[in-house]
This record gives structure tokens, C-alpha cells and sequence, in this order.
């Protein structure tokens, strides 16, 4: 019969979430291979990092060894956990020997945490208890009452191997994907050559993640994380101007198939652009750098208004962006402002999408999920309700993880992101082909 845990599924993935995202292998389990320190030094001598689990009536703790079991005398890193409701708490004491914080030897000095599997009990520090917040009873005895260290009876252990979501064999499929995915936008070309490049609008309330979005763009084809657009978490936003974006390719400084088209954050009632504005864009009346006025739309004269644009000017595919963890919150006034323009690109015959961004805050979503996020209940459940709410089909609904505090590029993470500017691509395909013959005379 095999050997089970007794973590539920939602307590193992907050450990493997916490701990940078890995995969648990049971290696010992107590009341299967006997309360022994020297069992569990023999079953996980070896075996790389490992993540202790400890039973004891209400209390769920025990300690994350960064390091493979050795000998006796080396000493691993040790983070000490505890589960608090759907919240872990850690408190780091440093290195020790196996042979330490097993019990295998007396030691003179009491540490931080020693774990007796023989005699069924852990003796731990009150200080290391209260950081913990463990719910142990402590004894108001006289003669204990000062005492430094709490003895805590054990009712069950477990040892886990940690081990990488994404292991070598993983990591050379997505280096091969990703490879794929660049390939196939660097060579891209519109539909019947009618354009040179594609000019995708980015839509959403402030916040969002569509300035970031370009970021994480460019980052992918630069090679190295990049800031050009402003970015903050300002309510007001950072920048009230449209913008126009295009990208090089870092390896031949060519332009990229693809203008990527910054706009203001939408805002309830009177806040963010006009819609006559937004409306101009799609039809490619508005340059590069128009300082939105929200109270005011744009006229023909103004130095950024284009009097007769051409197939080139117009928007291709518009992509509404919202952050994952709050697009169930969306005011009415925001959902009315949604639909509103929805029906302006619809008049326009201009596909659009969604795009969810900040994917990895999801509670329990680790990278290794990356992989094949869009199987992951949590975001299908994100998905369905846009779906839902919004009236987008679900095929049309994109997650990606942007670049915001990273210094280095992850090849998971540019997965999502050109997966996401690929559908963006076709769905902009499908807009140009649709579009009558007569509309396509004047292309360039």
C-alpha cells in the first residue's frame, strides 16, 4: 500500500509555493518507518534539500533543510515553518549538523529546535514558539514558567525530497519552445503584406499591467530586462499620453513585426480618455505622444490629429488588460465603460482580447505552473469568470507574468508572454483579412 501524506492538497502546494516552487516526494513517514532519528537520517542521507513536517494536535510545523544530508559533523541551512490557517510563518535559525537537530548525540547546548523522534517530542526555544505562533500551551508552573525551552509531543513526521518543478528535462523543452516562439514572431508578416507592422492597442483601468506589458515585451527581444515605459502603482497612473512603441530585434536591430500602442488607464465616470478619443485611435487619427485631456477630445488641426490615415495608422487587434487578482472587482461604471468601447471595436471589425496579468501573485501558483497555466483551476476559474462577466470567449483570454522586480530574464516566464503577443498577432490576422477590398487600396 503506498505511503500517503496527510498534508492536504492546498497545505503541500503553500509549502512548495513557499519554499520557490517544488515537487514533494514522500521519503519517511513516522508511523510507517518507525519514530527513529537514525530512520530518517538513513532515508533522506543524500537525497538534496528536504522539507520536515511535523503533527502535534493543532500545531503543523516542522523544518525546510536547504541542504543535503551528509556526514555527522556538516551543518545545513534550516528554515523552521508553521502553517497558520492558509498562511505559513518561517523563522530562520541558521545552520546545524544532522546529528544535531536529530537528537543522534547529546548536545551540551540546547539549540533552536531539536527534534526527538525516539522519544516522540521537540524541544524548541519560546522565542522561536512565539515567532512561529504556534498554538502550544505553555506550562504557568512555577519552576517552568522562565524556562527558555518547550518540549512539544509529536504525534506524527514526515519527510519530503524537494526537488525542482522544472528539471533539466523540462527546462530543454521550454528552451526549445521558446526558441519557436521568437522564430515565429521575428518572421512573422501581416496578411497579405497589407501593413509592414501590426499595431496592437493595449486597453485597461489604471494599474493594470499594460505599460509593464511592453516592458516585458522588449525584455524578451532585448535579451535583458528593460524599463522603457513608465510604470507605477499611482491610482492617478503615470503617464496621461498615448504612446507608440516600436521594438528591435537585438540581434539585427531590425524593427519587429509589431507596434505595440500604450494608452491612458481607463477611469470610472469622467476619469481616463474620452471616448471620442479612443474611438479616433482605432481609426488612426491620433500620433504618437497626444496628451489626453478627459474632459476634451482631440479636433481635426491639432498638431497630433491625422487627417486621412492610412490602413497603416488604423488599429489592427486591441487587447484589454486587467490584473488577474482584481478583475472580479470591477466597478459597474468601469464593466459599462468595458462594454461601451467593446461595441466601438465591434463597428470597427477589430478583434480584441484579454490579457490577465500578474499570474504569479495567484495564491499557490508556482513557475512550474507556467507550463501549462491555463489547466490550473485557479486560473480557469479567473477565466471562466471573465468569460462570464465580460461576455470574451475563452479562447480569447490571455495570462502572462510581467517584468516588474526581476533582474533577470526566465525562460518560463517569456513563454507566457510570447504566447500571449502571438495570439495577439493572429487575431490580428483575422482583422485584415476580413477587411473589404476597398479598404485595402490605400495600404501603406
Amino acid at each position: 500500500m503506498a505511503v500517503t501524506t496527510y498534508l492536504t492538497k492546498m497545505q503541500e502546494k503553500k509549502l512548495q509555493s513557499c519554499f520557490g516552487g517544488k515537487r514533494f516526494t514522500l521519503l519517511y513517514k513516522a508511523s510507517v518507518h518507525d519514530f527513529s532519528g537514525y530512520n530518517v537520517y538513513k532515508r533522506c542521507n543524500n537525497q538534496g534539500p528536504t522539507v520536515m513536517v511535523i503533527y502535534s494536535g493543532h500545531d503543523i510545523f516542522g523544518a525546510y533543510i536547504k541542504d543535503s544530508y551528509q556526514e555527522y559533523g556538516d551543518r545545513v541551512p534550516i528554515v523552521l515553518f508553521a502553517f497558520q490557517k492558509n498562511e505559513i510563518s518561517e523563522c530562520k535559525i541558521g545552520a546545524y549538523s544532522p546529528s544535531t537537530f536529530l537528537c543522534l548525540y547529546e548536545e551540551d547546548n540546547c539549540s533552536e529546535f531539536l527534534l526527538n523522534l525516539d522519544g516522540k517530542k521537540v524541544t524548541m526555544k519560546l522565542d522561536t514558539i512565539e515567532k512561529l505562533q504556534l498554538k502550544v500551551q505553555v506550562s504557568n508552573e512555577r519552576h517552568q514558567k522562565h524556562q527558555k525551552d518547550q518540549i512539544i509531543s509529536v504525534k506524527e513526521c514526515e519527510v519530503f525530497r524537494c526537488e525542482d518543478l522544472l528539471d533539466k528535462r523540462n527546462m530543454e523543452e521550454i528552451t526549445q519552445l521558446h526558441k519557436s516562439l521568437l522564430f515565429d514572431i521575428k518572421s512573422y508578416r501581416p496578411y497579405r503584406d497589407l501593413v509592414r507592422q501590426i499595431r496592437i492597442l493595449l486597453l485597461g483601468p489604471t494599474g493594470a499591467g499594460k505599460s509593464s506589458f511592453f516592458n516585458s515585451v522588449k525584455s524578451v527581444f532585448r535579451g535583458y530586462v528593460t524599463h522603457q515605459a513608465l510604470v507605477g502603482s499611482d491610482a492617478a497612473g503615470v503617464s496621461d499620453k498615448y504612446r507608440v512603441y516600436s521594438i528591435k530585434d537585438a540581434g539585427y536591430n531590425n524593427s519587429l513585426p509589431f507596434i505595440l500602442c500604450d494608452s491612458m488607464g481607463l477611469g470610472e465616470e469622467d476619469k481616463g480618455p474620452c471616448m471620442d478619443d479612443i474611438v479616433y485611435i482605432l481609426k488612426g487619427h491620433i500620433s504618437d505622444r497626444y496628451q489626453f485631456n478627459s474632459m476634451k477630445p482631440i479636433t481635426p488641426g491639432h498638431s497630433n490629429y491625422i487627417e486621412n490615415p492610412l490602413l497603416k495608422d488604423r488599429i489592427h487587434c486591441a487587447v484589454f488588460v486587467f490584473n488577474i487578482n482584481s478583475v472580479e472587482h470591477l466597478s459597474y461604471e468601469m464593466m459599462a465603460k468595458i462594454k461601451k468601447i467593446r461595441r466601438e471595436l465591434i463597428k470597427c471589425g477589430i478583434i480584441h482580447v484579454v490579457l490577465l496579468t500578474h499570474v504569479d501573485s495567484l495564491d499557490l501558483i508556482t513557475k512550474g505552473d507556467f507550463i501549462d497555466i491555463y489547466r490550473c483551476t485557479l486560473v480557469k476559474c479567473k477565466l471562466e469568470m471573465v468569460h462570464r462577466e465580460l461576455g470574451f470567449a475563452l479562447s480569447d483570454i490571455l495570462v502572462v507574468s510581467n517584468y516588474t522586480s526581476e533582474w533577470e530574464l526566465e525562460p518560463v516566464k517569456d513563454l507566457l508572454i510570447l504566447s500571449a503577443l502571438r495570439q495577439m498577432l493572429w487575431a490580428a490576422d483575422d482583422f485584415l483579412e476580413d477587411l473589404p477590398p476597398e479598404k485595402t487600396e490605400k495600404r501603406k
